[in-house]
C-alpha cells in the first residue's frame, strides 16, 4: 500500500469530495496499485496549492492498450474513505 501525492484542479477536487467522480485518469507512471491511496491536493486557478487535499482508495486498475486508451495511461477508480 502507497499513498501517490497528485494535484487536482479545483472543479474536479469539488466533484471527488462530493462523491460524484469515481474516477482518475493518469499517466500509468507511479506504480499504481489497487488498495494504495491517492492524495488529492487542490490546486486553484492560478495554479497553487489551497491547501485542501483529500484521501481516495484505489479500488480498481484499468491500464491502457485496450479500449482506445494510450498504453501510458490508466484509468483509476476511486472511493473516498
Amino acid at each position: 500500500m502507497k499513498i501517490h501525492e497528485l494535484k487536482i484542479q479545483s472543479q474536479h477536487y469539488n466533484d471527488v469530495v462530493s462523491g460524484i467522480k469515481k474516477a482518475e485518469i493518469r499517466k500509468d507512471d507511479r506504480g499504481f496499485s489497487i488498495g494504495d491511496y491517492l492524495k488529492l491536493n487542490e490546486i486553484g486557478a492560478a495554479g497553487l496549492h489551497t491547501g485542501a487535499s483529500v484521501l481516495v482508495l484505489v479500488t480498481h486498475i484499468l491500464r491502457g492498450g485496450p479500449f482506445g486508451l494510450p498504453e501510458s495511461y490508466c484509468v483509476l477508480s476511486i472511493s473516498l474513505r
